[in-house]
């Protein structure tokens, strides 16, 4: 077959229902920001719209500091480097690569726990297992949003006087109890990707209560400058633009609205998927106020197919489910020779990720289009 035979072969035939899609303001509420960027000149470095989603998001979140960044891995390793962590640090295998990555672009060694079979969060015994004298911080990871037990990591932590970071990439609005899961830890850094709850195309955000650590982090962000004249860090540049900023704001007004959407369309998947054999929930538990981020299910060996098999089903119908997270971090070259990264240690991680599938979920997606999923994959057979 010649090249040119190549360049006119069908294209491979493409998902009609994603398993997400990104929230957009409407264009007309950004025009004037935008107009605002081209008449200031100022395109980034701390502007106005920067400080100005700050203060919205204190607000909205209900946090004390807000230290706006790059995206999340940016922030991860901004919080690391800002707390001096250079040694052990226990994490979760059942993650996006980000985190790990995060922990040993700053200088550090992931450790890898295994997670809780009901939540698919830290198990605080395994972590508990796996701290030693070179353990300088714990990074958890809230899965789908679904807080980690905030309460027994604490213990842990404060048990061995070390740091507890957040990977709460997922956590948008979610709050434990009414209090905002953001102001757990030492820190927490979120996520405004475009597939998030709320996005600035890209971006992120650094939590924390300490104003000397949310200082800090901001000029390791500024490439570790003081003034025109100091630099006393080994920094990056990890600030966010003025442009990501003017859209954050125009998404603002809309992402409770949003969130309520997706709440909708997660009571319809419960209600719609309920009493299937072989198919289990990961739900919040009552006190916690969810952002409907994800639907994960875990298909069980009672479900009459695999879970790759319903994947491939639902392919087949113009349905994109996600694997996530699979496989799990340890798998791939740059972590599979951790001491941490063995079978028997990590099994629970193991086995979600050959179990666990997301369904699609987005607040335009349409319920009749919700039905046929459902439908699929209550009649996998059929």
């Amino acid at each position: 077959m010649s090249f040119s035979d190549l360049v006119h072969l069908d294209p491979p035939p493409v998902a009609s229902v994603p398993v997400t899609r990104p929230s957009l303001p409407p264009l007309e509420d950004l025009l004037p920001y935008l107009q605002d960027i081209w008449s200031s000149g100022q395109l980034t470095n701390g502007g106005l719209y920067v400080n100005r989603l700050e203060e919205e998001l204190k607000v909205y979140l209900d946090v004390p500091n807000v230290s706006l960044v790059t995206n999340c891995t940016l922030g991860i390793l901004l919080a690391l480097r800002a707390l001096g962590i250079t040694g052990e640090v226990i994490t979760s295998p059942y993650t996006f690569v980000g985190s790990a990555n995060a922990i040993v672009l700053a200088g550090a060694t992931p450790v890898f726990a295994d997670i809780d079979p009901m939540t698919l969060n830290l198990s605080q015994k395994a972590v508990a297992e796996q701290i030693t004298e070179r353990t300088q911080a714990i990074l958890a990871v809230h899965c789908y949003g679904i807080p980690c037990d905030v309460e027994a990591l604490q213990a842990i932590a404060d048990r061995h006087s070390i740091p507890l970071i957040y990977d709460a990439a997922h956590c948008f609005g979610v709050k434990v109890g009414g209090r905002s899961i953001l102001d757990y830890g030492t820190c927490s850094i979120i996520s405004f990707h475009a597939t998030k709850v709320f996005n600035t195309f890209e971006g992120g955000a650094v939590f924390s209560s300490n104003p000397q650590l949310n200082q800090a982090i901001r000029r390791l962000a500024n490439n570790g400058i003081i003034d025109e004249e100091k630099v006393n860090d080994v920094g990056l540049n990890a600030k966010m633009s003025e442009l990501r900023a003017a859209i954050g704001l125009a998404q603002l007004p809309y992402v409770s609205d949003e969130i309520a959407k997706r709440l909708t369309l997660v009571d319809a998947y419960l209600e719609g998927l309920s009493g299937v054999r072989g198919l289990r929930f990961i739900q919040p538990p009552p006190n916690v106020a969810h952002n409907g981020y994800m639907f994960p299910i875990i298909v069980e060996a009672e479900y009459p197919i695999t879970r790759d098999m319903l994947y491939e089903n639902l392919k087949k119908n113009g349905i994109s489910a996600r694997r996530y997270f699979y496989p799990i971090v340890t798998d791939f070259p740059p972590f599979a020779d951790a001491p941490s990264a063995g079978l028997e240690a990590l099994a629970v991680a193991r086995r979600a990720a050959k179990s666990v599938l997301c369904l699609p979920l987005f607040p335009s997606l349409d319920p009749a289009v919700q039905k046929h999923i459902i439908e699929i994959v209550r009649n996998p057979l059929r």
